[in-house]
């Protein structure tokens, strides 16, 4: 029976898995490699290897009455759009009201996870960890809950562009980025157009000379602030209009809602326009980038070909002159270097998990990887959700179905959301946000 449960990781994820483990009866041993909660959102000045980093500007893209966990709301006093700074001030609040804080121990890396030799009757795990002081220990735990994230290894594509080797401005991910200040009056191109190209690109226009935001396929931006001044997510994201996108045809949605986002902003007039549908992707939720462009201070581009001397080449022909440095947006690679490489099957490495939770070539379901997924609204709820779930699997009071099931649905949601994200391993991760919450939860209620 299960008991002991090996948490990796103390952000936003860890925090919820430790605290539903003792809701549940468990005891959680969570393991943070750093000397403070937080994760993803703890700011620190310089990044640090095998971390992640965020810049000193960020903002949340999802309001606190979505993103908060069910049983603890963020405070009266927060604003519907926090600065990290806030949002790491709600998890600490959240850690010190349920005493999250003893079962974690800090400064401690785990260096693998390893099915004990009687896997297949007890689903035991063999740990290694090492604290600060280079000392290994040894642990055996029933079950594992894997809360590292996956923004740790950024992907720098630079050997894709010709030319990089005598490029004289810096070239750098935004893993790297913490503020503008370096930038004023540079010339400087932005590579990738999620979210944080869109702020980089936004806060670097304000202290340069020109801005260049190059993108390989566009987006449709949509602000913070819906109708009546609420917060986008909340009007958005509605079982009404998840109904809707179920029983009108998708074209049609897709019509209307482009409609309305072209009303604010015409996409293709400001060489913003997507080569896909609004619904087939997650927006870009930025308030000030069209009015950057409308102002000459951000320029949009095609995708970037190469390098040229203190210049750079797009897929136009377009050459930008004295480019001081190039600011790569371009994503991460998911890496768990500690989990058994065996659970990795998919054909670019990735981890192959049924309903982006469970790996299915498990003799027992004693392990879940919470967190590795994209969706169009907030993570926190969903991971919350996730955690009770496995530990109702852990726990034997809910089933999996059979491996040969689970690698069927998984490749059949993988073909479906091939049809909207081209690279496979973005649509591995896409998961619809509303019938994956409902999943969960009939899944979490269904006991044996």
């Amino acid at each position: 029976m299960v008991q002991r449960v090996a948490v990796v990781g103390a952000g936003s994820s860890g925090l919820a898995c430790i605290k539903i483990c003792v809701d549940e009866g468990l005891e959680p041993v969570c393991f943070e490699s750093s000397d403070d909660i937080g994760g993803l959102w703890r700011f620190k000045e310089s990044p640090e290897p095998e971390r992640t980093s965020i810049y000193r500007s960020l903002v949340v893209n999802t309001s606190k009455e979505m993103m908060c966990f069910s049983d603890f709301p963020m405070p009266a006093d927060y604003p519907n759009y926090m600065h990290n700074s806030q949002l790491l001030q709600y998890f600490r609040l959240y850690a010190e009201h349920f005493d999250l804080l003893r079962y974690i121990i800090f400064q401690t890396t785990v260096r693998s996870v390893t099915q004990r030799p009687d896997f297949a009757l007890s689903g035991q795990w063999d740990i290694v960890t090492i604290n600060s002081d280079g000392e290994e220990e040894r642990h055996v735990f029933d079950a594992v809950l894997v809360c590292s994230g996956h923004y740790t290894n950024p992907v720098i594509p630079l050997s894709d562009f010709p030319g990089y080797e005598t490029f004289s401005g810096r070239c750098f991910h935004s893993w790297e980025y913490k503020d503008a200040d370096a930038y004023r009056g540079k010339r400087v191109v932005v590579v990738g157009f999620g979210n944080s190209g869109g702020d980089i690109a936004v806060e670097i226009s304000r202290s340069a000379e020109k801005t260049f935001l190059s993108t390989r396929q566009g987006a449709w931006v949509i602000g913070r602030m819906s109708s009546n001044g609420l917060p986008i997510d909340m009007t958005a994201i509605t079982r009404l209009n998840n109904l809707l996108t179920l029983l009108l045809p998708k074209t049609l949605v897709n019509w209307a809602a482009e409609r309305a986002v072209n009303q604010k902003c015409d996409h293709r007039l400001y060489g913003l326009k997507p080569i896909h549908r609004l619904l087939d992707k997650r927006t870009l939720i930025n308030d000030d980038l069209p009015g950057r462009i409308l102002q000459g201070a951000l320029v949009m581009k095609p995708n970037l070909k190469g390098f040229k001397d203190s210049g750079v080449v797009f897929e136009d022909g377009t050459v930008a002159e004295d480019i001081d440095a190039v600011v790569f947006c371009t994503g991460y690679n998911g890496n768990f270097p500690f989990l058994p490489s065996a659970l990795s099957m998919g054909p670019h490495g990735e981890l192959t998990l049924y309903k982006r939770l469970f790996p299915p070539s498990l003799l027992q379901p004693t392990l879940a990887i919470m967190g590795l997924f994209q969706a169009k609204g907030p993570i926190m709820p969903i991971v919350e959700m996730q955690t009770r779930w496995a530990v109702k699997v852990f726990s034997g009071f809910s089933r999996l179905p059979s491996k040969e099931k689970m690698l069927q649905v998984i490749e059949s949601e993988r073909k479906k959301n091939m049809k909207s994200y081209r690279c496979p391993r973005q649509a591995a991760l896409q998961v619809d946000y509303i019938p994956y919450l409902d999943f969960m939860a009939e899944e979490t209620s269904n006991h044996r």
